[in-house]
């Protein structure tokens, strides 16, 4: 029980909050059992920085979707070797992202999906219009949901490609207000009326943008394709930061057809 509770506190620090948000409920076993074993030495934050580092890697990898038996084991031996100082766990070793999965990330029903909201989220997530960061409107249940940048409505009427506009690189949380004012008008209209009827300032939200890891001037200009590549790479630079090691093929020549160059 204990090792559940301090493994909580841990997710609640990556901005992992309720049962919903939790990429794998099956990650939580061993990741319980190390917190236990530490005990005390749970609190240093050398083992925190560890387990952290394996726990993205096992989420942004897609380690856990399987039978889990076996890696429960390996990970949980590995671990406790890897904090007194031996080799990484199999799980860090062997954990890869590849940056087309971006594109088929669509909904919150994959693991990778949901950790990678939580990053943006651990990034700042100020809303839109009270500029609230994302765990106080949470807290104060002002039905946060994951919703588009471009709008679902306007993509449409702009034929935009669906894998591009429905995947997470034009998703981000915001609160349900929020999202009933940003409508299904183009970014450059809705960014008009919350600076003009909400009284938010051209800088303020600027700076709110930035923090859900939006390029605001892109969106200034409703620049949808520029928009999606910089966003691209900004969710992969978060995903190498939580797995500490270098997202591969971000220069591929599939990358470049898709996104009409390199992702770096």
């Amino acid at each position: 029980m204990d090792g559940y509770f301090k493994a909580a506190k841990l997710l609640m620090r990556e901005h992992i909050f309720s049962r919903k948000d939790l990429p794998y409920q099956t990650q939580l076993i061993p990741l319980s059992a190390i917190c236990a074993f530490l005990g005390s030495s749970f609190d240093e934050d050398y083992a925190k920085q560890k387990i952290i580092k394996w726990y993205w890697c096992g989420v942004l990898g897609e380690m856990y979707g399987g039978a889990n038996e076996t890696r429960y084991a390996l990970d949980i031996s590995g671990l406790i070797n890897w904090l007194k100082g031996g080799n990484e766990p199999a799980t860090v070793r062997d954990a890869t992202f590849s940056p087309m999965r971006l594109l088929t990330l669509q909904t919150r029903l994959s693991a990778a999906y949901k950790g990678i909201m939580a990053l943006m989220m651990k990034k700042g997530g100020n809303d839109f219009i009270s500029g609230d960061q994302i765990e106080i409107t949470n807290y104060f249940g002002d039905n946060v949901d994951i919703h588009h940048i471009f709008p679902r409505k306007y993509c449409i009427d702009m034929k935009y490609n669906k894998q591009k506009w429905n995947s997470i690189i034009n998703k981000t949380p915001l609160s349900y207000r929020t999202n009933r004012i940003l409508g299904g008008n183009r970014p450059s209209k809705y960014i008009s009326i919350i600076e003009d009827k909400h009284k938010v300032t051209t800088d303020d939200l600027d700076k709110y943008l930035e923090s859900h890891l939006i390029a605001p001037q892109l969106i200034r200009e409703d620049n949808f394709h520029e928009f999606i590549r910089d966003r691209a790479i900004k969710i992969l630079d978060i995903i190498e930061q939580a797995m500490g090691k270098k997202v591969q093929g971000r220069d591929s020549e599939e990358v470049v057809d898709v996104f009409g160059d390199i992702l770096i």
